[in-house]
């Protein structure tokens, strides 16, 4: 049996007072999820499950697929599966900002606005203040736009005028880009890409799928009208899982072994970060919790190893897959997991 970490008080009560207390409420929760996004973007389970996995690990998550691919609809279709239950009129589920040359940081975080009727300032919160947050084309911004997420998705929180302002627990972040239009625009750097849980490169759809797709759209009208979860959930099932699914400690060493491995590889010119093995862990715990475990495996690591890892790394001139990289230098650490595993 797996024992479980106590929760704290503050913790527990959140969770009490949400309908998701088991890791059974939690994979309930998920197939609500994942069956909202599926009936509005068909074709991409794969890259629906990992969204999912990085929403309740707590993450963010970087897209890179070609205009007209359904990013937009996805994130639309994530943020719609949320209740508004908020009572604040300035914070909705779901926002969508167009990343352009000419973007301020105020245009993002929001700006201090000077009342006439007070003589006095206030702050007018900006689209930053949401529960999902698709920050479109986030590379055709200036690199000072770009650093104005990094706080918030580092931190939950927004500085402005030396005055920090709490953004919602829940916040998620699905950021796009285009892999081949590069005319104008400000590639993200490493710093910037570290704080994206995952790095999810899309293509274009099967035959089958495009075809499903045409068909809706002859035959008109909506998804269908599903279910939807509370924002409590969602922050319950991040408490959850933590507490309820384990990592054992040789997993903690195949993660550091494989960083080892790739920052001593000569295809490597920068390696992987500490943080990244940090946030590994809460993305095998969701995914792990998804298939209905209450323990990560060597599955979730491997699974998860390229969208995890390949966007933090910089290889040298030549190497065009930095997926491969990964795959290769993890060859041998997966290797002893699973000696390790087959021991116990």
């Amino acid at each position: 049996m797996i024992e479980e970490k106590p929760l704290s008080e503050d913790a527990a009560a959140l969770v009490a007072d949400s309908s998701v207390r088991t890791l059974a409420d939690v994979a309930e929760m998920v197939e609500l999820l994942r069956a909202r996004c599926r009936a509005a973007v068909q074709g991409r389970d794969d890259t629906i499950d990992l969204v999912l996995v990085a929403l309740l690990a707590d993450g963010h998550v970087l897209l890179e697929d070609y205009p007209g691919s359904g990013k937009t609809t996805l994130a639309k279709s994530l943020g719609q599966s949320i209740i508004e239950e908020l009572p604040d009129e300035e914070l909705s589920t779901f926002r969508r900002v167009q990343f352009t040359p000419d973007l301020l940081p105020g245009d993002i975080t929001g700006v201090m606005i000077f009342d006439t009727d007070t003589n006095g300032f206030y702050f007018r919160r900006g689209p930053i203040f949401t529960h999902v947050l698709l920050a479109d084309e986030i590379n055709r911004t200036s690199p000072k736009v770009q650093a104005a997420l990094l706080e918030a998705m580092g931190e939950k929180q927004v500085t402005v005028d030396n005055e920090t302002h709490r953004l919602d627990d829940l916040f998620f972040v699905i950021a796009t880009q285009n892999p081949l239009d590069l005319v104008g625009t400000y590639p993200l750097p490493l710093a910037q890409l570290d704080r994206f849980l995952f790095k999810i490169r899309m293509t274009h759809l099967a035959r089958a799928d495009e075809l499903e797709v045409l068909g809706r759209w002859r035959r008109g009208g909506g998804p269908p009208d599903l279910p939807r979860v509370s924002r409590q959930d969602i922050v319950a099932a991040r408490i959850l899982l933590n507490h309820a699914v384990s990592v054992s400690p040789s997993i903690h060493e195949a993660l550091v072994d494989l960083a080892g491995a790739i920052r001593a590889d000569r295809r490597v010119l920068q390696g992987v970060s500490t943080r990244s093995l940090v946030l590994a862990i809460p993305a095998m715990q969701a995914r792990a919790a998804m298939r209905g475990r209450d323990f990560a495996s060597s599955e979730d690591l491997e699974a998860l190893l390229v969208p995890l890892m390949a966007h933090r790394i910089e290889v040298v001139p030549g190497v065009e897959d930095p997926g491969q990289v990964i795959r290769e230098c993890a060859s041998k650490a997966m290797e002893a997991l699973a000696r390790s595993t087959l021991r116990r």
